[in-house]
């Protein structure tokens, strides 16, 4: 199964709602970057604001929390109502802990490796989740060059899960996926595709989901 996430960190602020309209019926997620110019150098979504667009959202909402505490908080975006919460690994200091407490809220559970952490260190821990993200950019900014050479940590992140944990886990990549790097991604795994400029920027963002979902089944 193919699901096409589109990140709103591109998206127009002003006008939230109508750009959520927009991909409303043909997204699997909302991707939901949250960002405290601490763990990463840029600021978008605090808390209060996370938990307005989670609740006025028709669409389940994928909170990718890019924060120095998430122990403290990442549990509270569970509590919110998101569908799916994935904090990283480089940020937590009780990752089982942390795991426990947003499952308990009724959640996925997703962790996040950035570019430079490798695979290996989220093995002890696959068993507790439901989600890997593999970053294809430095977190931070949107519209970033994907980074190709991140498809060797996916296809192990992929080899990992069909060995132990077939179909229980899915496998995220963000950062440059637009319909020139969607099949590359597949191929190499990934089934689950954060995509902000490439939808956000077309000229019909919900066509573009659907020609993203169609890239990804093509390889």
């Amino acid at each position: 199964m193919i699901r096409i996430c589109p990140s709103i960190l591109n998206a127009d602020r002003n006008n939230l709602s109508a750009e959520i309209d927009k991909i409303s019926s043909t997204s699997d997620l909302l991707h939901l970057d949250v960002m405290d110019n601490i763990f990463v150098p840029n600021r978008t979504f605090s808390l209060d604001e996370s938990r307005k667009i989670i609740s006025e959202t028709s669409i389940p909402v994928d909170a990718h929390l890019m924060i120095a505490d998430p122990d403290e908080q990442a549990y509270l975006y569970a509590k919110a109502g998101a569908a799916s919460v994935t904090f990283h690994l480089e940020a937590s200091k009780k990752p089982r802990e942390t795991i426990a407490m947003i499952a308990s809220e009724g959640s996925r559970v997703g962790i996040a490796l950035k570019p430079d952490t490798p695979f290996e260190l989220l093995a002890p821990l696959m068993s507790e989740i439901d989600m890997v993200l593999i970053m294809t950019v430095e977190p931070g900014f949107g519209g970033q060059s994907f980074m190709g050479e991140m498809m060797s940590k996916v296809t192990k992140a992929r080899a990992e899960i069909d060995s132990k944990y077939f179909e229980k886990i899915w496998l995220q990549v963000d950062g440059g996926i637009s319909l020139a790097t969607i099949a590359l991604a597949s191929e190499a795994g990934a089934d689950t595709f954060v995509a902000g400029s490439a939808v956000f920027k077309a000229a019909n963002p919900g066509e573009m989901i659907e020609l993203l979902r169609a890239a990804a089944l093509s390889n």
